[in-house]
């Protein structure tokens, strides 16, 4: 999406920015013209987030069920929620002390 934009933004016509997301990260003419229309909407990059690991923790059943509703409710992922919340007190606990 983001060298979609880029493209465009540099005065590449739409044709010509296709054939070079096509070369440049082997994708389909199809989905090049997709991340194109889509950048066209936008009014700046997308923020590229670090990659997600997966990882195994073990918590009682009742926390399981509220973070399901939790994450439900808010149209989240668990690893949304969760992550936001590690976040929230590790920040806490620095300010802390």
């Amino acid at each position: 999406m983001n060298a979609a934009f880029d493209l465009l933004t540099q005065g590449h016509a739409v044709a010509q920015a296709a054939a070079m997301l096509t070369e440049q990260f082997g994708l389909s003419q199809r989905q090049a013209y997709r991340y194109l229309q889509e950048a066209q909407t936008i009014k700046r990059p997308v923020a590229v987030s670090a990659p997600s690991v997966a990882i195994t923790i073990k918590v009682p059943g009742d926390i399981v069920t509220t973070l399901r509703e939790h994450a439900h409710a808010t149209g989240s992922t668990i690893g949304d929620v969760v992550s936001r919340a590690v976040s929230a007190l590790v920040a806490r606990e620095r300010r802390r002390g």
